[in-house]
């Protein structure tokens, strides 16, 4: 009886120690348990961004896809074309509700992106400031179409209505002694001015001019 009666305490002692170790697995494994269904969610998309727009099967003169987005949450973008000094032409943009991303980005992001001009169809430069500098050699004598086009960061064009978003004006050179005449700029106004470099093509490529949302009618007056 001795015996059994000295043994009692180290038993409930060490039973005691088995039930807080038990509790303590309890408590990791469950917070483990948490942990672990949230880094299953992020990676099943939990914390992706949500689609901007829908990607169309249309496409502009190089191929790249419209991304049509609603008219009340698209950008727009107005564009106003002026003679200047050594045969140049002075290139202002007028955006609205859109910003320029800072370069390497990758996803569209909604009112984000960057300009592209072309003239007559052709790309001359890649824009992600609202001014640029138009060389003289990509408006020989005659008149010709200055477009500014929005694009998302992924490539792909910002639209309306299954048009682009972009905006024309037409200026007349006069020949190699500069240029002359007048340009038709667009009536959008308050440009956000944002970035500070410009990614200009040394020679103009292949493209189709594509008049859309924002671009002038026949007369030179911007819609």
């Amino acid at each position: 009886m001795s015996y059994r009666c000295s043994t009692l305490p180290g038993m409930a002692w060490t039973r005691a120690l088995l039930a807080a170790l038990a509790v303590c697995v309890l408590l990791l494994t469950g917070s483990a348990g948490c942990g672990t269904g949230g880094a299953d969610e992020q990676k099943n998309g939990g914390d992706a961004p949500s689609p901007v727009g829908e990607v169309l099967n249309d496409t502009d003169g190089e191929g790249r896809h419209y991304r049509e987005v609603d008219d009340k949450e698209a950008p727009d973008v107005g564009i106003e074309v002026q003679p200047d000094t050594d045969d140049s032409w002075r290139v202002r943009l007028a955006l609205q509700d859109f910003r320029f991303s800072p370069a390497g980005a990758k996803e569209a992001v909604a009112g984000r992106g960057i300009v592209r001009l072309f003239v007559d169809g052709h790309l001359v430069a890649r824009l992600r400031t609202p001014e640029y500098r138009l060389s003289a050699r990509y408006v020989p004598h005659g008149t010709h179409h200055v477009t500014a086009r929005l694009y998302a960061d992924d490539g792909t064009v910002w639209a309306v209505d299954g048009e682009p978003v972009e905006s024309t004006a037409d200026i007349t050179a006069s020949g190699s002694s500069g240029p002359s005449g007048s340009s038709a700029p667009s009536a959008l106004s308050g440009p956000e001015r944002a970035g500070t470099t410009n990614d200009a093509l040394s020679a103009p490529g292949p493209g189709l001019r594509t008049e859309g949302r924002g671009s002038p009618d026949r007369g030179g007056k911007a819609s």
